[in-house]
Order: C-alpha cells, then structure tokens, then sequence
C-alpha cells in the first residue's frame, strides 16, 4: 500500500526520568508507560538510550553481573508487550561482548535488535571504555510501515542513517540519552536536519529527563519530517508520554512546546538537577551556609524552588568582618522563602582556634590562612549539622571562583553538591535578575552590593581577581574553546589578567578534584570533560 494511503501509526514517545541502576523500578516505569501508550491508542512506544539501565551506569557497565540483571528485567518488560510495539534501550551482552542496545519487542516477542555503531568518546561520554560497536542496520515492519532504529550518536554522522536507508526504512525512530547544556537542542535539531536533508527520512527523537549526579537531561524530544519540518517538539525538564502520528510521509502532533529564555532554561536545569540528586539519593533536605551574598542567595532560591521551602535551611555563620547588611540581608530573603534560618557568631571558635596556633605563628604576619581559617571553621559547622541531621550541604561557589581557587578547601568548599559550580559569576547575576522578574525572592542589596568574601575588613573579590567580566571570557576562551593566550590577548584583553587567569586555573586544577559534584550546564565543566593533570609542567606560549 501506498504510504500516502496506509492508516496512521501512533508512536508514544516515552520522554522518562530513570535512576541508574535501578533496574527493577526502571523496567516498572517502562511496564507503567506501556499502559499510557495502550490507553492512548499506541502502536509503539518507543523509550530513551539505555532506559533500563538508567544513563550513564559508568564503570557497572564492567561487570557481568549487570548484563545478566538486566536481561532479567528486560524479560519482564518482553511479558508486559502484548499488543503493543516497545523499543527498549539497555545494556546486551550477545557472545560474549558487550554492546548499547535496542530491542524491538511485539506481543511478547523480540523481533528485531539494534547495536549502536558510534561509541562517542568525547565531552562527557565515554563509552569505548565499555561497549563493542555494532555495524548492521536495524529495520523492523509495523502496522504496514519500514521503520528503521538508530540510538543517539548515530545520527550525528551520515553512514548509520544511510544504511537504515539502504536496508528499505521509511522513518527512523531515534533513542537518547543527550544531556543538557546552553544551546544544546538548537544544536541537536540542526544536525538532525542535516541528516534529514541527506537522507531523506522523517526521524522521531526521543531523549531522557531527569538529573544524573553532574548531567541534567533536558528531554525536548521532536520530530523533522523528511524536508526537516519540526512537526512535533515536547516539554523539556518535564517527564512525558507524548502522543505522535505518522502518516502521508509526515509526523502530526497537537504538542509543541514554546522554547525558554535562556535564563529560564538554564535555572530549570539547575533544578532538575537539585530535586533529582536529593530525591535519587534520598537526602531529606538541604543545608546551606548563607553568607547573604548572591551566589547563596541564589542557590538558596533554586533550592526552594526546588524541593519547597521545608526541606531547605540556612545557617548565617558571622565573623566580626560580616557586614551588618549581610545580615540583613539573609534574614530578609530568608523569611520572603519561609525557609529556618540560624545564626552562629564563628566569632568565638575564631578566637580558640587563634590561641591553639598562637605558639606556631609567633613573629608570623597575618595573612590568608587566618582567612581560610574563618571559612573552614564555617565549614565544619555545617558538616556537623549535615552529619546530625542527614541533610546534605549544597556548596555556593560558581565557575568564576571554581577556575581560580578563589574559595578555601575544607571550607566553603565543604559539601555534597554544588549548584552553580558551572556557571560563571556573569551569568550567576543574569540567573539572579531573571529569577526575581518571576517574584522577587532575592533582595537588591545582595544583587548591587560588591561581591566580598568578608574574611578581613573592606574586602572586595575585585582585589585577588580581574573585573568578572574581562575574567570570565578569558576563563571561557581558554577552558571551553581551547584558545590559547596569545590568541585570548590577540581578542583584546589585557595580557596581564591573561597571564593572571591562565596561571590561577592551572595551579588550582588540586582544588577541583576536592571538589563537590555540581551541575553541568556548559558544553565544558570542571569534572569528567576536565581532566588535566595536577603535576605539570606544560607552559603555555604567550
């Protein structure tokens, strides 16, 4: 039959939030959406890369023990497909080697399994450290149509697509695991269009949600007709079973979510990832050392925002150096959250901790250890409450501070997880104004006032640092896009702050890896697309 003139087919994209590694509660979550496409009229659903596993499993990808779990789970998903079609993405091992899957189950039946062919091994990924690609077409019938399965990187390159092609598809249904960073899914519907207009295939794409330890998965799932027509887009950051119809050679959906401002995006992303690491992990709350500064303050808002203000506290921390606007200030956002708020004046521990080491720093000016000395005792009061307790500590540094060691170990480093560890101090100010255009949570004082750790009398992050606006590009250019410093001063900055710059990121990368896990939402973050060695003696030619 003619595809102008065969009935529709209904794919139910299944847009999930999974936990890596809970194999059981994701093959339920599966089974559930298998109900929604039913109910819906589904002929296929059709689930994200690696759904029963969860995304990225990492180094339970090398043991043999997780093959063999997963294909249990796998089993009863295969039992839960009567009259439906599911596309399954997990973890296969097929004679003794180990592959990125998609099986293809109907009425209790696989009839069809796809191995991935491109192992991405750059950014964040890693998966030649785990997988055997695979390099045969996956074509399967249903309800009278070809269709072809790619998993995720696969359509970033001709060759997978073109094959799905030469094996005889008419539509290609596409599973994700893409994660989240600005300007990722302009990217993503471009490339796919590129594919597209090559192939001439309509493609169906369907992306996980949900937040991993560092990774936010933003879902956006679409799909481009086969002249590269975005006929369909889904919610991002939002757990979906959506709907699609294929039919006459294009897709029909009545969804088609509005994209966000950039600073809402990227604040949802920061959510995401907040409520998804407390509630995967089961923390019952979140602690956080309020300073009365932006960047708590705005951890603070994404927190609430987060998880509601009856999970998060603050504890305010002064020294005899804390302004009395600091104070104020926290108190002031504080109560606007309705979040408990504490004081503890370090003031005393200060002066304990002075006569302890009075004998050693005899005839010793005073310097940044006394200051660091303030904040590791800030640190260690939290710890206590977080170790009491069972709430975890979110940590308030961003980017800016992360790439220069512009914050003390042990102190207001201590913590579990760090919000605004990848975005830098620009934009931490955007987030802030954003946020309070929405309502205004957060109190002008904090967002005018000069930035200051207030760890000695008049301080000013401006004294240790270079203005953040000439920082933070030169931090982007070298760290993000490779640039060298000739070509950073070659841009126009000073070669002064260039030298200054580059020479803090080199000599902190120790610093780094002590620190918490934080939320990736640039195309580089300090973390597992950062790895540069601690001892090196590279210099960089200016």
């Amino acid at each position: 039959m003619d595809t102008m003139h065969k009935p529709p087919l209904t794919v139910a994209v299944a847009q999930l939030n999974l936990i890596v590694g809970d194999l059981a509660g994701n093959a339920d979550r599966i089974i559930a959406a298998c109900g929604e496409a039913r109910a819906a009229g589904g002929d296929i659903l059709l689930t994200p890369e690696l759904a029963l596993s969860g995304y990225p499993p990492e180094d339970l990808l090398l043991r043999p023990d997780f093959y063999r779990a997963c294909a249990r789970e796998l089993g009863r998903i295969v039992e839960a497909t009567e009259g439906l079609c599911v596309v399954v993405g997990h973890p296969g091992e097929v004679s003794g080697s180990w592959y990125n899957m998609a099986t293809v189950i109907r009425d209790r039946t696989v009839i069809a399994e796809y191995r991935k062919h491109l192992l991405p091994n750059y950014e964040v990924f890693d998966e030649e450290r785990y997988f055997e690609p695979g390099d045969a077409p996956c074509v399967f019938e249903h309800c009278g149509y070809r269709i072809g399965v790619t998993i995720c990187a696969d359509l970033w390159e001709p060759a997978p697509s073109a094959a799905a092609r030469e094996a005889g598809a008419e539509l290609l249904l596409a599973l994700n695991a893409s994660p989240y960073h600005m300007d990722k899914q302009r990217v993503r519907v471009q490339v796919l269009r590129d594919r597209v207009s090559e192939i001439r295939l309509p493609v169906l794409y369907c992306n996980m949600v949900g937040g991993q330890d560092e990774l936010v998965f933003d879902g956006a799932s679409f799909a481009l007709d086969r002249d590269g027509r975005l006929a369909y887009q889904g919610a991002s950051f939002e757990e979906t079973v959506d709907i699609v119809r294929y039919q006459g050679h294009a897709w029909h959906s009545e969804i088609h979510a509005r994209p966000r401002l950039l600073e809402a995006e990227v604040y949802e992303a920061l959510k995401t990832g907040v409520r998804d690491y407390l509630e995967k992990n089961r923390f019952p709350g979140v602690i956080i050392g309020f300073s009365g500064g932006l960047d708590s303050a705005l951890t603070l808002a994404v927190a609430v925002d987060a998880l509601g203000s009856e999970r998060v506290r603050t504890v305010m921390m002064p020294s005899p150096y804390t302004a009395q606007m600091s104070l104020d200030d926290s108190l002031e956002m504080a109560e606007r959250l309705g979040v408990r708020h504490d004081v503890i004046a370090i003031e005393p521990a200060m002066q304990t901790f002075a006569g302890l080491l009075d004998p050693f720093f005899a005839g010793l000016t005073p310097d940044a250890t006394e200051e660091n000395l303030q904040a590791r005792i800030r640190g260690m009061l939290v710890m206590a409450l977080s170790n009491k307790t069972g709430w975890i500590v979110l940590t308030t540094g961003n980017k800016s501070e992360m790439a220069t060691g512009y914050a003390t170990l042990y102190g207001d480093m201590a913590g579990g997880f760090a919000v605004l560890k990848d975005l830098y101090k620009t934009f931490v100010y955007r987030l802030a104004n954003w946020r309070n255009s929405v309502s205004p949570v957060i109190p002008r004082n904090i967002i005018d006032r000069p930035p200051s750790a207030e760890l000695r009398p008049d301080q000013k992050d401006q004294d240790s640092l270079p203005p953040y606006d000439v920082l933070d590009p030169i931090i982007e250019a070298y760290m993000e896009r490779d640039e060298s410093p000739r070509e950073i001063i070659a841009a126009g900055y000073p070669e002064s702050d260039v030298r200054r710059t580059v020479s803090l990121l080199k000599r902190n990368e120790y610093k780094r890896r002590q620190a918490p896990v934080g939320i990736r939402v640039t195309q580089r973050a300090f973390g597992r697309d950062w790895r540069y060695p601690i001892t090196s003696r590279y210099q960089d030619e200016f």
